[in-house]
């Protein structure tokens, strides 16, 4: 018998990998595996099922999110598949990966903390993705997007979006 995965194994891995590039559309530079959205890809018979968590539950990026993940598996040869959106447990800000912490900071959108305890206890301010500095304020609660802050940069002066901690 040969080393070679299980059938199932290796269409499981090839729908994982589909799924893993879709990304964000209010944040292209980010997939839905970065920003932690992502949180299941099972087989179940024929049906690729994937879970999702939005960000907050009124995000209205959800329903092109599950458009785009049901095109990536049609592209990837599946042709049936279902996405489910759960609430609960509810997204955090903790579950942003490494990467996609360097991606947003490359893109000009400060990363959150690396705790969602700050979400309890106040965050310090975040530091200005574009020079690097510590001395920001924040304009506006509310940013381009409803789960990102408005804030400006007191060294460079630049205004930037910071992620809220969830």
């Amino acid at each position: 018998m040969s080393g070679a995965a299980p059938p199932d194994m290796d269409r499981l891995a090839r729908a994982r990998a589909a799924v893993e590039q879709v990304t964000d559309p209010e944040i292209p530079v980010l997939t839905i595996a970065d920003l932690g959205v992502l949180r299941d890809v099972r087989l179940q018979g024929e049906t690729v099922e994937v879970t999702i968590t939005p960000t907050y539950s009124g995000c209205p990026a959800m329903g092109m999110i599950s458009v785009e993940i049901e095109t990536a598996l049609a592209r990837a040869g599946f042709r049936s598949a279902r996405v489910r959106t759960t609430l609960a447990p509810a997204w955090t800000t903790d579950w942003l990966s490494a990467a996609g912490r360097d991606k947003l900071s490359a893109y000009g959108i400060a990363p959150p903390p690396h705790t969602g305890r700050a979400a309890l206890f106040g965050a310090p301010a975040p530091a200005c993705p574009r020079c690097g500095s510590a001395r920001t304020e924040q304009i506006s609660a509310f940013g381009s997007t409803a789960c990102k802050a408005l804030h400006r940069c007191l060294a460079c002066r630049e205004p930037f979006d910071a992620f809220k901690c969830h």
